[in-house]
């Protein structure tokens, strides 16, 4: 399996057409027609499903294309890796994390790094903990920042200094916007928009579990989420509270929403985490060197 065919492939299921593929690839159609055949023939699966003016993936090519997406991803961080091996240090440092407030101290250590390596650059991606730690164990990225509680025996680690409130994002005509504080019982009634990660029930120490008596099988969840952004959208528009951490929402005086703190308290610590035995690139050392040494004792 060619590296320049799987491309061919990508291009391919983004367009949608062979038409549209081969002009943005700049190969003719019958060429990159016979690759996609060969293609289908080495693994033994039908890819496609060839329409009149456009085709689409088979469920063999939606793997297809979500592996090929990786192994892309890995070649074209492994090239830059060795292009940053000259005599200034530069490349791309690749970070995944979750939406945290906290991410403010991974933003101090670019800060600092920026004024001595101003060409080393930064991906971010944004995700749960298991996203993210999926993509740290297939090379993806390079470190990866968690909110506890996730077991990172397994990896090198430094705890953040600061740690997530949760709370709710509530419309402020709700009546609950009225208390200052939400308690386990406050909620019960109530429809709510919650992380698909926070409400599995077969996580081991699940602290919503613990926080919520038990019971979170008796809350009315009426959509989940993976990210805020668009779940503080379900909130404006009424249909429910989102349980998320402070400071990720919009809550100052011209927004229709507000945060409320739970009671008792529930925070979660913050790690950045690496794979042991890690080779790194010299901006990725770098970067490691820094935040150990700046958070390394907390």
């Amino acid at each position: 399996m060619e590296l320049r065919v799987l491309k061919y492939f990508l291009e391919v299921a983004w367009e949608g057409s062979i038409t549209a593929a081969s002009q943005s690839l700049q190969v003719t159609q019958p060429t990159l027609s016979r690759q996609l055949k060969d293609l289908e023939q080495e693994l033994g699966q039908k890819l496609f499903i060839r329409g009149s003016h456009n085709i689409t993936l088979t469920p063999e090519g939606m793997l297809l294309r979500k592996r090929a997406g990786e192994i892309m991803a890995i070649v074209e961080k492994t090239e830059d890796e060795f292009y940053s091996l000259g005599e200034s240090v530069s490349g791309t440092i690749h970070i995944g994390g979750g939406e945290s407030n906290a991410m403010n101290a991974i933003a101090e250590v670019f800060h600092d790094m920026r004024k001595d390596y101003p060409d080393i650059h930064y991906d971010l991606y944004s995700g749960n903990a298991e996203d993210v730690i999926d993509r740290l164990d297939k090379g993806l990225i390079d470190f990866g920042v968690v909110i506890q509680p996730v077991d990172i025996s397994k990896y090198n680690s430094v705890s953040l200094p600061d740690k997530d409130v949760w709370g709710i994002v509530l419309r402020k005509d709700h009546p609950l916007a009225a208390k200052k504080t939400i308690a386990p019982r406050d909620l019960l009634d109530v429809p709510l928009i919650a992380s698909r990660y926070m409400i599995r029930q077969d996580r081991v120490g699940n602290p919503y579990q613990n926080w919520f008596g038990g019971n979170l099988e008796k809350l009315n969840v009426v959509a989940t989420f993976n990210l805020i952004y668009n779940a503080a959208l379900l909130v404006e528009s009424g249909l429910g509270c989102a349980i998320t951490i402070d400071k990720l929402v919009n809550v100052t005086r011209h927004s229709s929403l507000c945060f409320r703190p739970f009671s008792p308290l529930l925070e979660s610590g913050l790690d950045i985490v690496w794979k042991k035995y890690q080779v790194f690139s010299p901006a990725a050392t770098i970067f490691m060197e820094k935040v150990t040494k700046k958070y390394g004792q907390n």
